[in-house]
């Protein structure tokens, strides 16, 4: 059983210290100052005047912003400082610092390092074991500056950029991060700041770790290779060959440095394995499909991977009792229960034109022998020019006229049968852009690597199986053949599920499998290219 994409996007957020880091306070909270602490019941005799935080916010835009959260965090400290005590800076402080630094590495994002703190933090690197810390100053300085740069750190690494989502065709609720409890959880976990687990998914680690080998690999030779006039097989020769086997190792999929110039067993394993990270047809085949992937440089990865780290930023947190997950640019579809994958299966996805929404919903309706209401879009476009082709359009094709539509034209359904382009049962999770899962009538679609054929919804190669599955609880009533038979119906069968199903259409373009190789797709509906200008200031 094949297992992805998700392997990882269902798996809960890790939370610090067990503490829940989603925003569960309510909006209007107001959040109280906690006066039992004091400089007679704390160990740290350092406290803020609450008048000094609003000062500092007004000379530092940067953090101004974060105005609401640095009210929070301190009345729940009643103003105690969080990086210094008694003896002076602590060492969360220069942990935090070294998260930092480490950072610009990890993300190649220097914008997360501040260099004036930095300063500030190692001007407090000296023995005051025999000294009593005042606060200064200079500490509430560097208090309320590493205090915002935090907040600037895990906004942006764990709850992503501040743009706009929907402007990028992505409709699932963003992660909600309540940034205080976050900073206080991380304030009281002095052992191992490095180790901490931070409210990210498994799979936004797994994909983290490839941000390094990709940056390794940005700084060597990428030229494009040619394509081959016929495509290499096994017993192939020629010298381009001995470039792919370079290019494959430096990818990993080649374990041996190979540089000979003829087509063998550990070439076709290679192949096969780099034809499965890209989603190709693994026949072992060297082709201009092939080569066109592996001519796709590392500074183009690199930003690919970037970009879909910063989606699995947004990802809410799901109930593993049960999900259902589509990824989009993998035409895959993923059943869990119970966080653990039950069964996997192709789909056919919107083309280009008339593209799959991303978003969340929750299946509650499996319709039999289904009806096709087909769209007004359909019926200018295809049905009206049908029509006056032949005058028997409509009976051919097994379709009927039941009313009327807007701008004078019909509404036009086709009646349940082998040729109903819904095949024999429909999935429905309602929601406002009219997308549903449903059988087909056209199987042969799903022999084809690029599935991005439908006008938006998402055809299923295994629907009968999807049936079983949700009907499981009652196997008498929706036995298999029960189930075959309410398939084929003169007329459609209606079924409310017990409980409804969490449903994800998502849009992954690079992600982990479960096997822990990098894989990557094709950006179908080019959505990789608007989040690059908005990430990147990439031009399009």
């Amino acid at each position: 059983m094949k297992k992805n994409l998700i392997y990882f996007l269902i798996v809960s957020l890790v939370i610090i210290s067990g503490c829940n880091l989603l925003n569960k306070k309510k909006q209007t909270e107001v959040i109280q100052a906690d006066k039992s602490i004091t400089k007679q019941t704390s160990f740290n005799n350092l406290f803020i005047d609450s008048n000094k935080i609003n000062s500092y916010l007004q000379t530092h835009p940067d953090y101004q912003k974060f105005q609401q959260q640095y009210a929070d965090f301190y009345k729940q400290r009643n103003f105690e400082c969080a990086w210094f005590d008694s003896s002076g800076i602590t060492e969360q402080a220069y942990n935090f610092m070294n998260l930092l630094g480490n950072a610009v590495n990890v993300y190649s994002d220097s914008s997360l390092y501040n260099k004036q703190l930095s300063k500030e933090v190692d001007a407090f690197k000296k023995d005051t074991a025999d000294t009593i810390v005042t606060a200064t100053p200079d500490i509430t300085q560097t208090e309320l500056t590493l205090t915002g740069q935090f907040f600037v750190y895990a906004a942006k690494i764990y709850k992503g950029a501040d743009i706009n989502i929907e402007e990028l065709g992505w409709f699932i609720p963003r992660k909600k991060l309540d940034l205080t409890v976050l900073l206080d959880s991380l304030i009281k976990n002095k052992p191992d700041i490095k180790n901490s687990e931070f409210p990210v998914s498994e799979g936004y680690k797994k994909l983290l770790d490839y941000v390094s080998v990709y940056s390794k690999l940005n700084g060597s030779s990428w030229d494009s290779l040619a394509y081959p006039a016929k495509s290499f097989s096994s017993k192939s020769s020629s010298p381009e060959i001995g470039l792919i086997k370079q290019r494959l190792h430096a990818l990993g999929d080649l374990s041996d440095e190979d540089t000979t110039n003829v087509y063998d067993s550990a070439l076709s394993t290679a192949a096969k394995s780099f034809q499965a990270r890209m989603g190709q047809k693994q026949d072992g085949t060297i082709g201009k499909a092939f080569i066109k992937q592996l001519n796709v440089s590392p500074s183009q990865r690199l930003q690919q991977i970037l970009i879909n780290l910063e989606r699995l930023r947004w990802l809410p947190e799901m109930n593993d009792s049960e999900s259902i997950i589509v990824n989009i640019p993998e035409y895959k579809m993923y059943v869990y229960n119970g966080g653990k994958l039950q069964f996997d299966m192709d789909v056919v996805v919107g083309s280009a034109a008339t593209s799959t929404v991303i978003f969340t919903g929750n299946l509650k309706y499996i319709v039999f022998s289904p009806y096709w209401n087909i769209p007004v879009s359909i019926i200018k476009k295809e049905i009206m020019p049908g029509i006056q082709r032949n005058k028997h359009y409509l009976e051919n094709h097994h379709m009927e006229i039941y009313g009327k539509n807007g701008g004078g034209l019909p509404a036009v359904s086709q009646l349940p049968g082998d040729d109903n382009a819904l095949g024999h049962v429909k999935f429905l999770f309602p929601n406002n852009f009219d997308i549903y899962f449903h059988d087909t009538n056209n199987r042969g679609a799903f022999n084809s690597s690029g599935r991005s054929l439908s006008h938006g919804c998402i055809r299923l190669s295994q629907p009968k199986e999807l049936a079983q599955y949700l009907l499981r609880d009652d196997t008498v009533k929706y036995s298999s053949s029960n189930i075959d038979s309410l398939m084929h119906l003169k007329k459609e069968k209606w079924v409310t599920l017990k409980s409804t199903v969490p449903v994800m259409i998502s849009y992954y373009t690079a992600f982990v499998g479960a096997d822990g190789k990098l894989n990557f797709r094709n950006d179908i509906y080019g959505h990789d290219s608007a989040m690059a200008v908005k990430l990147f200031a990439v031009k399009k």
